[in-house]
C-alpha cells in the first residue's frame, strides 16, 4: 500500500547572544502573518526542495533578520512534529542553535517578520507554535557548552 503523506518541513534558528554583563539574550521575530500573527517566534520557515536543513535555517535567519551566519556553525537541536503544532497543516520543524555576536551585526525585520529583537532570556515573551519546548532543549544544550 503506497504512503501518501502531506508533511511540510521547516527549519528554525535559535540564536543566542551575550550582553556585556554576561546576560544571555535570544533573537526573536514578531510574526507579521497568521498563524500566530503578532506573536514572537524563532526566525524560521519552510525548507526549499533543493536545500539542506542547516542552509534553510541560515537562509531564513538572514531573510527575516538580516543576520548572516555560516550554515556550518548551526548545531542541530532536534525535530518537533507533534500533530497540530502548526494550524496550517502537518509540519515538522528541525531546530538549530547558534551563538552570535550581538554587537557584530545589525538586525532588521524583513520578509514575514514585523519586528526583530534581542530579548533577555530571563524576560521572554510568550512564544508561538511549540517554540517554548524547543527553547527548553536549546537552553539545556547551551548550559552544557
Amino acid at each position: 500500500m503506497p504512503i501518501n503523506q502531506n508533511i511540510k518541513v521547516t527549519a528554525d534558528a535559535v540564536v543566542f547572544g551575550s550582553g556585556e554583563n554576561g546576560e544571555r539574550y535570544l533573537l526573536l521575530i514578531q510574526r507579521k502573518n497568521e498563524p500566530f500573527r503578532e506573536n514572537w517566534a524563532f526566525p524560521g520557515g519552510f525548507v526549499e526542495d533543493d536545500e539542506d536543513l542547516n542552509i534553510a535555517a541560515a537562509r531564513e535567519l538572514e531573510e527575516e533578520t538580516g543576520l548572516n551566519l555560516p550554515p556550518e556553525d548551526f548545531v542541530q537541536l532536534g525535530a518537533w512534529g507533534k500533530p497540530g503544532r502548526d494550524p496550517r497543516g502537518r509540519t515538522v520543524t528541525v531546530a538549530f542553535m547558534i551563538k552570535a555576536d550581538m554587537s557584530g551585526q545589525e538586525v532588521n525585520a524583513a520578509d514575514d517578520a514585523k519586528a526583530v529583537k534581542w530579548w533577555p532570556v530571563a524576560d521572554l515573551p510568550t512564544l508561538a507554535f511549540d517554540h517554548h519546548d524547543i527553547l527548553e532543549e536549546a537552553l539545556g544544550l547551551y548550559n552544557e557548552q
